[in-house]
């Protein structure tokens, strides 16, 4: 959910508009991109309300007419001024009208069909093919900035549990790209990236390409510049009623990928589990289980 252009002048008059400019209004808070888009028709059946409902909403808005406010949302897409960096006050309108336990509501429920839509049959091939991938290539580069960070991580993780070949591309004294000094056409650069899309994971993934080095990407867009460039990219969906991003989907790749790729590891996998395993034990990591735990804590 972007912020656009008439954000701040929706949620100032939004209290005293009429019922039927509210769901209107609401429409334009919450679809900002199909504003600019889509038909003032369109627009006006999606959001329950007569196409001269929208008309009079532009007029309180300042605006000589809809096509006025569609041309204006039009250019901020053009300009990439939907960011995401100010939502969260559409967000506080939004709980403010439904409540905490409806915004959760809302979330959870999107999150839910996000996850569904990866295990169609197109979502499961390109899924698929991402982990075939990986799993043939020698070494495996992790790469994640910003909100992606953690995807990269659980799935380098995961790697470090079944095999000795994932490489995690840190930042620290800005020496992450120095990893990839050493990857060949041999090895592939997993690339997770979602917008707003930070500069470096794209130059690093835009050097790998030009090293020879095949890129899988985890990304929300057929058109992210991810996308375009990525051997294999699997696309998942990041619209949340929230004021940030759904990144749940993406985690939920690097899970399966994860352990498709241990899977066709075989007998290989489970011995690095095993010696990992014993690892763990002999540095007495985890807890051996809750109950023990607890008699532990009545002991002392």
């Amino acid at each position: 959910m972007d912020r656009g252009p008439l954000t701040e002048r929706i949620i100032e008059t939004f209290d005293d508009m009429p019922e039927q400019l509210q769901a209107g209004a609401r429409y334009v808070l919450d679809r900002p991109r199909d504003v600019a888009l889509l038909s003032m028709r369109e627009q006006a059946r999606q959001a329950g309300v007569q196409p001269a409902t929208m008309t009079r909403l532009a007029k309180r808005l300042g605006m000589d007419g809809y096509d006025d406010v569609r041309e204006l949302y039009a250019a901020a897409v053009r300009d990439g001024d939907l960011g995401f960096a100010s939502k969260a006050g559409v967000q506080v309108l939004s709980q403010k009208l439904k409540g905490d336990k409806a915004l959760a509501a809302d979330i959870l429920t999107s999150i839910s069909h996000q996850i569904q839509q990866l295990a169609t049959p197109a979502g499961l091939e390109r899924i698929v093919d991402a982990a075939r991938a990986l799993a043939s290539a020698r070494r495996i580069y992790c790469l994640g900035l910003r909100s992606s960070h953690s995807i990269a991580w659980h799935l380098h993780y995961v790697l470090t549990l079944v095999a000795d070949r994932s490489v995690f591309i840190d930042g620290i004294g800005a020496t992450g790209s120095d990893a990839l000094a050493r990857a060949t056409n041999k090895d592939v650069l997993l690339v997770a990236g979602v917008l707003p899309y930070p500069r470096l994971t794209v130059e690093l993934a835009e050097y790998a390409v030009a090293q020879g080095i095949a890129v899988v990407a985890i990304t929300d867009s057929e058109v992210s510049p991810l996308a375009q460039i990525a051997q294999h990219a699997v696309i998942v969906s990041t619209e949340s009623a929230s004021f940030f991003h759904a990144m749940s989907p993406a985690f939920a790749v690097a899970e399966v990928l994860g352990a498709i790729i241990a899977g066709r590891s075989g007998d290989a996998a489970l011995a690095s589990l095993r010696h990992m395993e014993g690892h763990f034990a002999a540095l007495n990591t985890h807890l051996k289980s809750r109950n023990n735990n607890r008699n532990n804590k009545k002991a002392s």
